[in-house]
């Protein structure tokens, strides 16, 4: 053999090498479920990773998640902030001025006939008792844990819808019996503040989401105190505002729920670190 033929066919030989080689060196394509192969320059084909949430029993396990803040619960927040604001008022302004602003601000028959919706605002603003009351608690931690579950426009709704109904289920038959004669004219000027109503009727809301074996205990034990106020007749208009408010919460159980379960998974997504949402959105 000449050696240019040699040249020729080592040449060859050499080219071939090298082009069987260079498959064989090449990464073999990853696999998918179901045998399919990964292309290259396209990406998202594993599908989504998935990253856990912290769940809502592991999120209720924190204390503070108890109480209030600008991003989980915007509504009772800004709204704890200003009860918070008007008990300092009543707590530490002249006692002529706070009366003057209270008495303007109660939800009595006389004011309900000439200014319905401006009392009904402003009676609301108002904590009887003052900052650290029972209701300015209970305000706190049942508004809290409701606006958790359905959201800040519906735990307004439930809170105004209590707050309303029960005043005008108190107020109109005083209204009544003034007429009728059966009550002096006095009693349309009787005091009449606070977020008690408003208070009832979000427990009674948020009994409805609870389990069977919390709901009713909950539910009888708060009517109990209710009832054993009402029997003491110490304020027995207000104290039927409390059941009645707490009855209207209770009526909202097949909207509430139906909101809650349309909202599992979603809610409180504003206070799960960035990086978690980030992390699981990426594939």
């Amino acid at each position: 053999m000449s050696a240019a033929a040699f040249d020729t066919t080592g040449s060859a030989a050499a080219s071939g090498t090298a082009t069987s080689a260079a498959p064989s060196g090449t990464a073999t394509p990853a696999a998918l479920p179901g045998g399919r192969r990964l292309l290259d320059g396209i990406p998202r084909q594993r599908g989504r990773a998935v990253v856990a949430l912290p769940g809502p029993s592991a999120r209720f396990r924190r204390p503070w998640w108890l109480l209030p803040t600008p991003t989980g619960t915007p509504f009772t927040f800004a709204y704890g902030a200003v009860l918070a604001g008007t008990s300092l008022v009543a707590a530490y302004a002249d006692p002529e001025l706070v009366h003057r602003l209270l008495q303007g601000s109660s939800t009595d028959v006389a004011h309900l006939v000439r200014t319905p919706v401006l009392v009904l605002v402003a009676s609301a603003l108002w904590v009887a008792g003052g900052i650290v009351s029972p209701f300015a608690i209970g305000f706190l931690l049942v508004l809290t844990a409701l606006e958790r579950r359905i959201g800040g426009v519906r735990t307004a709704g439930v809170f105004l819808l209590g707050h309303v109904l029960a005043t005008l289920a108190t107020e109109v038959p005083v209204g009544l019996a003034v007429l009728a004669g059966r009550l002096p004219e006095s009693s349309l000027h009787r005091l009449d503040y606070g977020v008690s109503f408003g208070v009832a009727a979000g427990c009674g809301a948020l009994a409805g989401l609870l389990g069977p074996w919390v709901r009713w205990p909950v539910l009888a034990g708060l009517g109990a105190v209710l009832l054993s106020e009402l029997l003491a007749l110490t304020d027995p208009l207000t104290d039927w505002g409390h059941l009645v408010a707490l009855a209207v919460g209770i009526a909202t159980w097949p909207v509430i729920r139906r909101r809650a379960r349309g909202d599992s998974g979603a809610s409180d997504d504003s206070e799960v670190p960035s990086s978690h949402r980030a992390a699981a959105l990426r594939s």
